[in-house]
């Protein structure tokens, strides 16, 4: 497979919500360096699910937290709508992340000590935005969570963790939901809902979602898919089915 890119020629990024441009990361210096991202350009439609795959150390987790502001890249630029994050500083970056940005993880990353529904609305009271109650309401109640929003993390499956997780991500209505491997550590059946919301919330809600995985049928959820190897995208699919992306990471040897 040859390298390819996913971004639209520059200057046509209005209807992109995240834009990658020639980013390359590295890790460590001189002849111990590592090149995890090799020059990625990639752009990301607003309203639409893009999943990203690859072998392990292929660059996508890297890719995914370049994008979200999570790591610093060595080279190139990344906007969220018009402001290039590479050129922001660590307060005003901060900032974006919790105002215009939504995560969720593979880890679920809930405080024990706090019930579901007080892990939901975390992010934004630490903002100091009240959430709407009329969207609380229709999270809590698509992701079947209602009778559970007294329950602290430790009292909940780990789907139900899960979803606590993607409501928190959704309550601010972020720009872009970034997920890495969210279905990592979930029960087949569990990891369905949380796809099957993600989806949803696409359509339903105009959600952009940017997702990692190395599940076909996780990527199959997606409306695109970009594959990457050695730290380049060297394949996309668009309208995924489960054979097809099972059929690319095949030919990748992934």
């Amino acid at each position: 497979m040859t390298q390819t890119t996913a971004a639209p020629p520059s200057g046509e990024v209005r209807d992109h919500v995240a834009v990658a441009r020639d980013v390359v990361k590295s890790y460590g210096a001189g002849e111990h360096a590592v090149t995890a991202l090799r020059g990625v350009s990639a752009a990301f439609p607003r309203g639409r699910f893009t999943a990203i795959m690859g072998p392990s150390g292929s660059g996508k987790s890297t890719l995914l937290h370049c994008m979200a502001g999570l790591d610093t890249v060595s080279s190139g630029s990344v906007l969220i709508g018009d402001v290039d994050i590479t050129k922001l500083s660590r307060t005003r970056l901060t900032k974006l992340r919790r105002d215009r940005l939504g995560f969720v993880f593979q880890s679920f990353n809930l405080l024990p000590m706090l019930t579901a529904e007080e892990n939901i609305r975390l992010t934004g009271r630490l903002g100091n935005r009240r959430a709407d109650r009329e969207w609380f309401a229709t999270i809590v109640d698509a992701l079947g969570l209602r009778e559970r929003l007294s329950h602290r993390p430790a009292e909940l499956s780990g789907g139900q963790q899960q979803r606590v997780a993607v409501a928190r991500a959704l309550l601010t209505r972020p720009e872009v939901l970034f997920a890495d491997e969210p279905t990592g550590n979930l029960d087949s059946r569990s990891g369905a809902e949380v796809l099957g919301f993600l989806r949803r919330s696409v359509d339903a809600y105009g959600q952009t979602v940017i997702m990692v995985t190395h599940d076909p049928g996780a990527a199959a959820h997606a409306d695109r898919v970009l594959f990457l190897a050695d730290g380049a995208i060297v394949h996309e699919l668009h309208g995924p089915t489960v054979g097809q992306v099972h059929g690319v990471m095949r030919r990748m040897g992934g």
